[in-house]
């Protein structure tokens, strides 16, 4: 190193070093203030359009309802994006196949323990997940931790942590994280002990592994911000329209569903509710993002944590495509255990926290 490279004094900025600056990501620290401004006063901005340039009343149940979705769909649609931007440039350290060599190196519960926590730092839905899955059982990763892994990708995805911290708080955050990494941890585990190898579909292992780097970035921080953008660009644009039609249900649940029909169905009195929330979200198909305003809804309404969690837990962790994709790399009996032992995981959950909160 030379002494030019320690030296402290820094030359004054030109314009195309100040060009070079804006390009490599200052804008950020520019925009950053005006995203924060916007947030805070979404609530008031959205009761002024509801009721004064709409006209409508508040406290009425449309009133309430079109409120509800004017703040909500902004505020969720800013916090994904955000999130998901952070989320997407940390990633470009973190590639499928460096995931999947981590996990190979592993064994016993500690490999389903690593698997269940990197499904939380993955940027994987139920179905992309399941090609991952194929190429971790062709490289010798436990099958327990595979099974980990396909559990904790799509239910304990960054997004949905982020946004519970945003929407929710930090224990709800914290709470929802636990229990998901618990029940994608032990349902690999017993699934690993069952010894269940032979009720792959034969053809799975017969896939050539073809490693790809592609995912890998060498370059430095503009490089990967660029990525990150794409990337944010791309989750984004697919999965705000099912944002807003989760948060259109919400703000209708918000406005015309009674409290009192809820709290019934969904409240700790009702031993069933739990179970009854599974039985519902499993034929669901909708991501984390989309399905959290919904239970935003549910909760203000007097549904039980734990019932909430239930449900939330059952759309983005057995949804039914997933189960149509699996069944093509699964047999139907060890399909059959995977879903039984994930959706008793899910029902346990939510007594538990039903029973304690």
């Amino acid at each position: 190193m030379t002494d030019a490279s320690k030296s402290c004094a820094c030359p004054a900025p030109t314009p195309a070093s100040n060009g070079g600056f804006w390009r490599s990501g200052g804008w950020l620290l520019a925009a950053l203030p005006a995203w924060i401004a916007l947030y805070l006063i979404l609530h008031p901005a959205a009761d002024w359009l509801a009721f004064r340039v709409f006209g409508l009343a508040p406290g009425s149940r449309l009133g309430e309802a079109v409120a509800f979705f004017v703040y909500d769909a902004p505020k969720v649609l800013m916090l994904l994006g955000a999130v998901v931007l952070g989320v997407s440039f940390v990633q470009t350290f973190l590639s499928p196949e460096r995931t999947r060599d981590l996990l190979a190196k592993r064994t016993g519960a500690w490999s389903n323990l690593l698997a269940a926590l990197l499904g939380i730092a993955t940027p994987f839905c139920s179905c992309s997940a399941v090609p991952l899955f194929i190429g971790f059982v062709r490289v010798g990763v436990p099958l327990g931790a595979t099974f980990s892994f396909l559990v904790s990708a799509p239910m304990v995805n960054e997004v949905a942590l982020f946004l519970l911290l945003g929407l929710f708080g930090w224990k709800i955050a914290l709470l929802y994280t636990a229990t998901g990494v618990t029940v994608a941890f032990l349902s690999g585990w017993v699934l690993g002990n069952l010894r269940l190898e032979r009720h792959l579909e034969p053809w799975v292992l017969t896939v050539p592994f073809e490693p790809s780097r592609g995912a890998e970035v060498s370059a430095g921080f503009s490089a990967r911000l660029e990525l990150a953008l794409q990337a944010t660009k791309e989750i984004v644009g697919k999965v705000w329209p099912y944002i807003l039609v989760g948060i259109a249900v919400g703000a209708f649940l918000h406005g015309y569903a009674p409290a009192e029909l809820l709290a019934r169905f969904m409240g700790k009195s009702a031993w069933w509710s739990v179970p009854l929330a599974v039985l519902i979200g499993v034929p669901l198909y909708a991501n984390a993002a989309g399905i959290i305003p919904i239970v935003q809804v549910l909760l203000a309404k007097g549904a039980a944590l734990g019932t909430a969690l239930a449900f939330m837990m059952a759309v983005t962790g057995l949804s039914l495509p997933e189960t149509v994709i699996l069944r093509k790399v699964l047999k139907p009996r060890l399909l059959a255990v995977f879903l039984g032992i994930v959706a008793a995981g899910i029902v346990l959950v939510g007594f538990l926290f039903n029973l304690v909160m």
